[in-house]
């Protein structure tokens, strides 16, 4: 694929079958408005033992991303995996460019917003996957606007100033943001670097699964485990082991944890009442120390339930005090963690039974240390 060129991939909806191509206007499914999906048609195994002289970034799994020859990289990816215990390690994604694991879908996103040349660009976040957006936008020379909500982070708001965009704030929580952002995207010539529902991010996000698979020899660990708010970590990981698995680059598919904070569990809550769906009145928010997983109705809620099912993982939630906890006990031993990328060392830190990868997913020097913590 040139430069220029766009993917021969098409988007289409899980729910309908609706398609369209990569170039049609519109950033969801136009029946059913739900996210796309992203139909990249026969994929190519990574060879294990081809990657050594690549580039060292996610770009390296090549064969299996719907692009290449990328011109905007910040040099993301690659991240070290480390013990925490004999059972468990990290994965320590807080050392990206823009200090979380949203880099890795951002520059997908940036990498097509530039080769479709729109007027501008609209996000929207709760803050990391906004500072990232905002990074790669400015690598790509694309103008950029980032709708926040009121309370988001101080340090997350003027990272994505820094970087040249755009800062709406949207009073009211995270669903009145992505109202606002999306209102903006139907305008004429906007791309909308939507994390939720263009599925070219989870396509970068998969690549946390394919280094940890490349650093342990070609395997996996018994399980995965992410926090999850919208999902885009853990639909990633989905990808990836798929992938993987029907390629025969593995054996058997990891159990997908899934931790979510338990003042905001919709998700859980579905899980274990043995849903495929979330209720229609689910449980109201709750204030939470992980601000970057309190979404009350995440729009690939079925897809999230049905991979987490599929793999033979869980739901597990975590307590504000776990949190506080789980924050101090990683700084303690060296690692400086924002409270959602905590979340997963919060729930499964006293694992003995299975291998477990834990994501450390962003770097606390955005939010600080969790009020209260002692």
């Amino acid at each position: 694929m040139s430069d220029s060129s766009l993917p021969t991939a098409a988007y289409f909806c899980p729910l309908d079958g609706s398609r369209a191509g990569i170039t049609a206007p519109g950033w969801c499914c136009p029946v059913c408005k739900g996210p796309w999906d992203l139909d990249t048609g026969a994929t190519r195994p990574v060879g294990l033992g081809s990657l050594s002289g690549r580039v060292n970034s996610l770009w390296r799994y090549e064969e299996a991303l719907p692009l290449s020859g990328p011109a905007v990289s910040l040099g993301e990816g690659r991240t070290p995996l480390v013990p925490l215990t004999e059972r468990v390690s990290a994965k320590l994604d807080f050392l990206m460019p823009t200090l979380s694991f949203k880099d890795r879908g951002a520059v997908m996103l940036a990498e097509l917003a530039r080769r479709l040349s729109p007027e501008r660009v609209v996000a929207d976040s709760s803050g990391n996957a906004g500072t990232a957006v905002a990074a790669y936008c400015a690598r790509a020379g694309l103008p950029c606007t980032v709708y926040v909500p009121e309370g988001t982070s101080p340090k997350k708001t003027e990272q994505i100033r820094a970087h040249g965009a755009r800062l709406v704030t949207v009073p009211g929580g995270r669903e009145a943001t992505a109202s606002a952002a999306r209102a903006a995207a139907d305008t004429p010539g906007t791309f909308y670097a939507s994390h939720v529902f263009n599925p070219f991010f989870l396509h970068g996000t998969k690549t946390y699964v394919y280094e940890i698979w490349e650093d342990l020899g070609g395997t996996l660990p018994d399980a995965i485990a992410v926090p999850v708010g919208n999902g885009t970590l853990l639909l990633g990981a989905a990808l990836a082991t798929s992938e993987l698995l029907a390629h025969g680059l593995i054996d058997r598919r990891p159990a997908l944890i899934a931790v979510q904070a338990e003042a905001v569990s919709p998700l859980a809550a579905a899980f274990r009442a043995g849903d495929d769906e979330l209720s229609a009145a689910p449980e109201p928010a709750r204030p939470t120390l992980a601000e970057g997983i309190a979404i009350p109705r995440p729009p690939r809620a079925r897809q999230i339930l049905a991979a987490v099912r599929e793999s033979g993982g869980t739901f597990l939630t975590v307590t504000e005090d776990r949190i506080r906890v789980a924050q101090r006990d990683l700084a303690a031993r060296g690692f400086f963690v924002e409270t959602t990328g905590v979340a997963c060392w919060a729930a499964v830190g006293a694992e003995t039974d299975r291998s477990v990868v834990v994501p450390l997913c962003g770097a606390d020097l955005k939010t600080g240390l969790a009020p209260g913590s002692p």
